[in-house]
């Protein structure tokens, strides 16, 4: 079984920053995604950045480019996202998740962290 946690998150002002962690255990040979998901009150979630584990790059939502940047340990299976000029519209709950390449997709979800973005 793959696992996901997740640490960070919190209130912060507009135009300030934060950095969420995620890290995975378990069964995570087959690891090929892991990504950033965001869900507001009211919205569907949103897919915000991905990075692919092995010989790939990343990808970013427009609305978080520029501003938000994914990355990844080199030594572990955990990752990060860093959110600088964060605005009031940001405020969701985040999720990482992982496709583990078994036809599921991103099948496996951490417990998501609030974030909140004070005007």
């Amino acid at each position: 079984q793959a696992q996901l946690v997740q640490s960070g998150g919190g209130l912060v002002q507009a135009g300030g920053s934060l950095r969420l962690s995620c890290a995975a255990s378990g069964r995570t040979f087959s690891l090929y995604k892991m990504g950033w998901f965001r869900q507001a009150p009211g919205k569907e979630r949103e897919f915000v950045a991905e990075i692919t584990w092995s010989g790939g790059g990343l990808s970013y939502a427009d609305s978080v480019k520029g501003r938000f940047t994914m990355s990844r340990d080199n030594a572990d299976i955990r990752v990060y996202l860093q959110m600088n000029s964060l605005q009031p519209k940001d405020t969701a709950v985040y999720y990482c998740a992982a496709n583990l390449a078994d036809g599921r997709g991103y099948g496996y979800w951490g417990q998501g962290t609030q974030v909140t973005v004070s005007s």
